[in-house]
This record gives structure tokens, sequence and C-alpha cells, in this order.
């Protein structure tokens, strides 16, 4: 067989070795929908199921024959005629047929597992392929637990298996047992020692029950592999499969390797979601590629130098998987820099404001919150726009007085266009009686089309926020507003507003 010898085939397993995770089960039509997406993402590969194992597993397979029709679709059998006329007759309908057939190549598994001998299981190596062939051309043939195998006689059965038919002959380190340079010198022994090895593909199948899995299928790459089997999200067996993702992203980064596949790594976000809602297997925060910190910056030092050269601390750009942007965590480690960020992309013109003293409290806020969001940062410029924009509205001060026995009343004094004005005012609640002495001062009426109560944190001291949306002469804006007095909210926010009008 003759291949590019720089192309890498993405053979991903999420629908077969990632299905094997408690818990995670997929109908059909969910594997349906994943298998589109897989097609969508670019995979040379979807291994969809091992038909034998139930009749769910076996619909799913034929199903997903006739609505994928790009990428081969394999099905997974033991070294048996039963699994393998199962198999079979699940890819029917595949535009692309594999059937992925094999057995244990390690004394471990040949002794315990088959209670056999090296000869025997042999045998039944060849005769698998043999079989498998006579339903399809394209055959790959797994050596299980072949990172413990005996590298001599790993490479006979290699050989062995080439010459009766197999396309692809898979070297999974089954236990997540090697280390990089062990398992990629296996795979160089292979390259090394197997006569016929240019007449079929050598696979990687690796485990992470020791954290190594994407790292041994990189060194099995560079020592001759040229099929990656893989997961979405890393899930799978134990400690989960190779990650799909970070084999991708190392390919990409890594340019000098020169290697190159069919992936489009901007549908990678996308799908790592996708996965990890049908499974129902969350992401850790921390994963790299699709975690949702991979890309979050919480450290003052590490924010100021991605906002000045996004490269300083990111190696990939996030577009590149198909996030929008960096995410920059405002904290209570966070700097003015990233204050300024967040500010300046929330529409507040930093140059109009006392920068040094909204970082201050905003600090006071996040020392209290942990994470700042941007409506926090809204309510947090309540204050700083009315005293801070040209001409603007400020309050002096507001004194309100309710009882049962009349309406409530509220005094007001504004700093309005430079000047102090005070007016007093009565309405249905102390919220309406603040805004119509407002709009005594300003001599006009606004109309207020949205207004919600929000709370910072709780407790005794909860702090309020309030935005409203108020709209004059087909123009609208939002208002925000924050304090530990509803009342007082409500106001800040009604002219935080006004000030985007002025």
């Amino acid at each position: 067989m003759l291949h590019d010898p720089n192309r890498i085939y993405i053979f991903d397993t999420t629908l077969r070795d990632g299905e094997q995770v408690p818990g995670c089960q997929l109908s059909t039509i969910e594997k349906i929908e994943i298998g589109k997406a897989l097609e969508n993402l670019g995979v040379d590969v979807i291994e969809a199921g091992f038909p034998i194992s139930s009749p769910g597993d076996f619909q799913s397979v034929l199903e997903l024959s006739k609505a994928v029709r790009e990428p081969i679709i394999c099905a997974l059998t033991r070294a048996n005629k039963g699994d393998i006329d199962c198999a079979a007759e699940a890819l029917k309908f595949a535009k692309h047929p594999r059937i992925h057939t094999g057995i244990g190549s390690s004394d471990m598994h040949i002794k315990y597992k088959f209670n056999s001998t090296r000869e025997a299981i042999l045998e039944r190596a060849v005769e698998a392929v043999k079989y498998a062939k006579s339903f399809v051309e394209d055959i790959e043939f797994y050596a299980e637990d072949a990172g413990r195998a005996d590298n001599e006689y790993l490479a006979k059965m290699v050989e062995a298996v080439i010459a009766a038919g197999a396309t692809v002959v898979n070297i999974p380190d089954t236990n997540g047992y090697c280390l990089p340079e062990q398992y990629g010198s296996k795979i160089l022994y292979l390259k090394e020692n197997v006569k016929n090895i240019d007449q079929a593909i050598i696979s990687v199948h690796c485990h992470n029950d020791l954290g190594l899995a994407t790292a041994n299928s990189i060194a099995g790459i560079e020592n001759g592999a040229r099929q990656v089997e893989c997961t979405i999200n890393g899930i799978g067996e134990r400690a989960g499969n190779t990650s799909l993702e970070e084999v991708v992203m190392i390919l990409k980064t890594h340019r000098t390797l020169n290697y190159h596949h069919r992936v489009n790594s901007k549908h990678l976000y996308e799908l790592s979601g996708m996965v990890s809602r049908m499974m129902r297997m969350p992401v850790q925060p921390n994963k790299a590629i699709v975690g949702k910190n991979a890309f979050a910056h919480s450290s003052g030092i590490h924010q100021d130098g991605v906002l000045k050269h996004r490269e300083t601390y990111e190696i990939i750009n996030p577009e590149d998987v198909g996030i929008d942007q960096s995410e920059i965590i405002l904290t209570a480690r966070s700097g003015r820099h990233a204050l300024k960020h967040h500010l300046e992309r929330l529409g507040y013109s930093v140059d109009r404001i006392d920068l040094d003293q909204v970082y201050e409290r905003f600090l006071v806020l996040a020392d209290g919150k942990k994470e700042i969001k941007d409506d926090d940062i809204l309510f947090l410029m309540g204050n700083e726009t009315q005293q801070n924009y040209k001409n603007g509205l400020a309050i002096n001060s507001l004194q309100v007085v309710t009882g049962d026995q009349s309406a409530p009343e509220a005094t007001i004094d504004l700093n309005y266009n430079g000047k102090d004005h005070k007016a007093t005012a009565t309405g249905n609640g102390p919220v309406d009686a603040t805004i119509k002495a407002i709009e005594k001062i300003i001599g006009r009426n606004f109309n207020i089309k949205e207004f919600n109560i929000h709370a910072i944190h709780s407790g005794s001291d909860d702090v309020s926020k309030v935005d409203m949306r108020v709209t004059d002469e087909g123009k609208s804006y939002m208002g925000y507003g924050f304090s530990t007095d509803i009342v007082r909210a409500s106001a800040n926010a009604y002219l935080d507003a006004l000030n985007k009008f002025v």
C-alpha cells in the first residue's frame, strides 16, 4: 500500500471505546448525531461500536453506516467467526467498511486470558484476518496489550497478519503502561523488523492510566505510526484514551513535525461540548484545549502579558479550536490592565474615568465575590459614570420618607450640568417618588421599559443591583446601579441610563 508519508489518519473511537465509560451509554439517535459531527470535523475513521456485544450496538453500527458516508465506518470484533459475521452484517450499508479484529499479544494475556500458547494465538490471529477479509477489503488487526508484549513475538505477529491481508495494524498500549520512549521504540522496532510493514499503516491506540496517552501517541507518530486512535475529550475505559483534540493541536502547533491531517480544528470546542452533554460526562476545567480554563487568565501578570501580546502566554489561538477569544477572568488577583480591558469592552471611555478609584472599589467587591462578571462591572460603574461623565447627573444626597398614612416622598439633591439642584416628589412607592423628583430637576420624563432587582451576594448585608432599560425618542439605554439600599440602587441605575442619553 502506498501512503503519503506525512499524512496522519485520525481514527475516532468515541462511540466505541469512549462509550464504555460507566453511565455514558448513548442511544442510536445520539450516536448518529455525534457521528455526523465527527464526519463534519473531518476524521478519517469512526469506530461505531462492537456489534456482537448487544442488539443495541449492532443497530447503532447499522444505522450509522447509513447516516455517515465520508469516513470509514469500523466495527470491532474478537478473533472468532461469530463476531466477524455479526460485524460484517452490521456494516453491510457502509460506503467504506472496516472490520477491526484482533487478539492478545502479551504473554500476560496469552497465559492468563486465553490459557494458550504463542503459536496457537498467532494461528488464531491469522485465521481471523483471513476470515474478515472474505467480507471486506479493509481489515485492521489489533495486537491487544502490545505495550507489554515481547517485541520479537509482536513483530512476528504483525508480519503474519499483514501477509494474511491486514491493511492496518494497531499496536495498543491497552493498560497505559508504556513510557513515551518505550512506546516509540516499540513502533520503530516494528518499522525496522517487519519485512512487509510498508504494506500496512501502523496505528497507535493508547490509554491514559499514567497520564501518558497523548505523549505515547505522539512518540508513536514520530517513530513511524500514521494512524492515531483517540476520543473526544479523552474519554474511555478507566482513565480514558488519547485525546483527539490534544493530538490534533499538537500537530498543528508543532509545524516542524511536518505532519498533516483532515481535521478542521475549529469544530473541536463545539463537538467537545456535544459529547460532554450527551454522555453526561463533564469536561474538567483544566482539560487541555477544550477545558473552560484552557484560554482563561486570572493572574494579573498573565493578563497583562496576554493583553499586550497574546502569544506571551498562549501557544494556541483560541479561534483555532472554535473559541471566540481568550477569557480575562476578573478576580482579586487581577490588575488594572485587565479591569481597563473589560471596561473598554463594555463601552466605557476610560479616559473619562478615575481608573484608580474604580480599581479600589473593584478590589473590595472582588474580595467578597471571588469572580467578577460583566453585570458586576456595569453595576460597579453606575455611580462612576454619574460622577465623571461631562455634564452628567450625580446624586449628592437622597432622603425618602414612607409611612402607612401618606404617599412615599423623596427629596433628592442632584448635581446637574455642574450645578446643584434639589427637588421633592411623591409617588406610588419610594422608587417612583425618587424617579419623579429626578424628572422635576431635569425637566422631562423618560420611559422605563424594564426594571430588575438582583443581589450581589446573599446575607444580611446584601447589596442590591438594579438594571433598567430607559427609552426616549427611539433611543434606548440600559442603566445599572448598586447599593445596600434598593431605592438608592434604583436611582443610580436611572441616572446611569440618563447619562448615556446626555
